[in-house]
């Protein structure tokens, strides 16, 4: 097998740039979220299409799957005898009854009866999966006595074309609820002692999450997380944009013509609603996801409703957006505090 971080890169980017250059496609098979009248079928992707956009569709996929095979097999390698990967299908709570993948990571011998504090990853980003500069902090969580489970909610990739097909603010935050429910119910878990810990888009379904299920999770870590659609859309790319106002949520229009479909996915709209201690981490000079424009706005919520939080806010972290996966000086105390809060909470 070949392993080389090289490999990975140059591979994986010579697909699909070579996909992002070819004729524009939609995956089939979109998300249901009312339940399915008996007899309904599910139109997957041609195994052998004959048009270039469906072997371009078809190949992306094919590339996706491997990589997660990579990642999984990487990851495997570099912890072997210290911690467990096990990958899992989950039940989502949607009414279209879909099974949703996540890895599940555990001490590689677990104490047989006993309950383990357990903590749920959410990943940011459109179509991304298990990468590695998630490796550390999962090691991390291990190394203190944690479990973990990451999710691969819809609009995650490397799972196939279901998984794949996004809808910002609602598949994903049903997906990352049923993941919490269905941790929390495994013999090793200790329900009361569950947390969740979050980054970029996986912030705004973490807050989502508290504030649908308030009594849920028992302590909360945010970085860099998106919190305001609306504004959110106003400085995107006209392509970003455009993607995700085509999801199902938003029925082809943007906030000026459905604006209460936007509001009713940001967190920053709702934060009375939050009970969970929330840690938020932010860096000034982030090009992704601001800081005036969203986790400030959630600590100022968050203080004048008298929640129980917390903040941090680096001066321009190395990596900008991605900084808690760099090897600096603020990764590093951005991990502690995080640990720190966790322990505050979950008594590891």
């Amino acid at each position: 097998m070949i392993t080389s971080r090289f490999f990975h890169r140059s591979f994986f980017g010579t697909i699909l740039a070579f996909a992002a250059i070819g004729p524009a496609f939609s995956l089939s098979g979109a998300e249901t979220t009312t339940a399915p009248a008996e007899g309904e079928l599910t139109n997957f992707l041609s195994r052998d299409p004959k048009d270039v956009g469906g072997q371009i569709a078809l190949l992306m996929q094919e590339v996706y799957g491997l990589k997660t095979e990579l990642i999984a097999s990487r990851f495997q390698q570099e912890y072997a005898g210290r911690i467990h990967l096990q990958q899992v299908w989950f039940a989502t709570s949607t009414a279209d009854k879909e099974t949703i993948p996540a890895e599940i990571f555990t001490p590689a011998n677990l104490t047989a009866g006993k309950k383990y504090p357990a903590l749920v990853f959410v990943h940011g980003g459109a179509h991304i999966q298990l990468t590695p500069q998630w490796f550390p902090w999962i090691e991390a969580a291990v190394q203190r006595g944690y479990v973990v489970i990451y999710p691969e909610y819809r609009g995650s990739s490397g799972h196939g074309e279901t998984i794949y097909e996004n809808n910002y603010g609602v598949t994903d935050l049903a997906d990352v609820l049923a993941a919490a429910a269905y941790f929390a119910g495994k013999d090793y878990v200790d329900p009361a002692r569950l947390g969740i810990f979050a980054h970029s888009r996986g912030g705004m379904v973490e807050l989502r999450a508290l504030e649908v299920e308030p009594k849920r999770f028992k302590a909360a870590v945010g970085i860099a997380g998106l919190s305001d659609l609306v504004s959110f859309m106003g400085y995107k790319t006209e392509a970003r944009r455009q993607d995700i106002t085509s999801q199902k949520n938003y029925g082809g229009k943007l906030p000026d013509k459905n604006l209460p479909a936007y509001i009713a996915v940001s967190p920053a709209f709702f934060v009375e609603k939050i009970e969970t201690p929330v840690l938020l981490l932010s860096t000034t000079g982030d090009k992704t996801v601001p800081y005036q424009l969203h986790n400030k706005r959630v600590i100022e919520a968050l203080k004048a409703y008298g929640k129980t939080y917390d903040e941090q806010l680096y001066e321009l972290a190395p990596g900008g957006h991605e900084f808690p996966f760099a090897d600096t000086p603020e990764a590093r105390d951005s991990m502690k505090r995080t640990f720190d809060w966790f322990a505050k909470y979950l008594s590891p």
